[in-house]
């Protein structure tokens, strides 16, 4: 970029595209000086379904950010999700070849290079390769093995892949826009960078990010990631929830759940009541506000469950002391987080930019 100090996170999702323009201070710091965000349209489930919508989308998210910043966007980091994400973990192993035995920034990236090489079909490409820890003669649990003195070094890195297509699809509407893409980041790793805590994460914590049409989890042990999945629940199935109960317009309900869902039904007086427009000629009806209360929870704890099961499947159920943090919008629900904690028996917090 023209300016190095200039940092561009794009968040394409399917409710919204979200741009932020940072600028890093010499201290490491870095101050937000452009924000947008711009109704989405052409994404389902993370994956472009719409082209010129979602072209249109990020070219309205961006033009408001750089009104707000002065900045003239050429490229940015763009976040990337879907039910299409898969990950894994490998080793790799390289031996230390030179006469001193001194491991160098080399000898970690061919190792590295190693834990890569994996069975990847045609229609799939590697994302990220993220070393989890490095292994130098038996001794595990080394982070930062150069300088080291060793025969052998092994690294374990987690592997996340996506569809070619997927990829392809959104790196070719930011170049539409006449934005280079520096580099496709997952979203729940960039959303755990922001909330989560490096002792949460060396404690053991799962990341759960509510979007609209999907859920993506990204669990955290000994301090780095060890797996990623994705679950096809999202907010806009309580939005049409709500709007098949209450026989409503979805923009209606989305509304409703905004303004009066609560994720504990129990906690509503049974006699507060809402007016919601409801499908006909302007009709108005007054109806029970637990209702919509009802519904969100039903759903939430249809997810939760899923989020449960997800962890059992990936092998850290009992080892996640710190817990969940939840985001996304869906994550400002009040009582989300008393509901979370008991459907899944873990402590539940809503993930707040460090």
């Amino acid at each position: 970029m023209a300016n190095e100090r200039i940092i561009v996170g794009i968040d394409a999702g399917t409710t919204k595209v979200t741009t932020l323009i940072a600028e890093a201070s010499r201290n490491r710091s870095v101050d937000i000086i452009g924000f947008g965000v711009a109704p989405s349209r052409g994404l389902k489930r993370g994956v472009v379904v719409d082209m010129d919508a979602t072209v249109d989308a990020i070219e309205v998210s961006v033009e408001k950010a750089e009104r707000v910043s002065g900045y003239k966007v050429a490229s940015a980091f763009v976040s990337i999700a879907g039910g299409h994400i898969a990950s894994l973990n490998n080793r790799g192993v390289v031996a230390i070849t030179h006469p001193d035995r001194t491991i160098t920034e080399d000898d970690v990236a061919r190792a590295i290079d190693a834990a890569r090489v994996i069975n990847v079909t045609n229609n799939r490409e590697i994302i990220h390769t993220i070393p989890r820890q490095f292994i130098v003669d038996g001794q595990d649990g080394v982070r930062n093995p150069v300088g080291m003195v060793g025969y052998r070094v092994d690294v374990e890195a987690h592997i996340v892949t996506g569809a070619v297509t997927a990829v392809q699809n959104l790196v070719k509407c930011f170049e539409t826009c006449d934005i280079d893409v520096d580099q496709i980041v997952l979203q729940p790793l960039a959303a755990a960078e922001a909330v989560v805590s490096d002792e949460e994460k060396d404690m053991g914590v799962a990341l759960v990010d509510i979007g609209g049409s999907i859920t993506e989890i990204a669990i955290f042990s000994e301090g780095s990631i060890c797996h990623t999945a994705v679950i096809n629940v999202g907010g806009n199935h309580i939005t049409n929830d709500i709007s098949v109960r209450l026989r409503a317009p979805v923009a209606e309900a989305d509304e409703l759940k905004i303004n009066y869902a609560h994720a504990l039904s129990q906690d509503i007086d049974p006699n507060e009541t809402v007016d919601v427009a409801t499908f006909g000629r302007g009709h108005v009806a007054s109806i029970p506000r637990i209702q919509i209360c009802e519904v969100a929870e039903a759903r939430l704890q249809e997810l939760f469950q899923l989020v449960s099961e997800e962890i059992a499947r990936s092998g850290y159920d009992g080892l996640l002391p710190a817990g969940i943090v939840i985001v996304g919008g869906t994550a400002q629900l009040s009582g989300i987080e008393e509901l979370g904690s008991d459907v899944t028996g873990l402590p539940v917090r809503k993930g707040m930019p460090k």
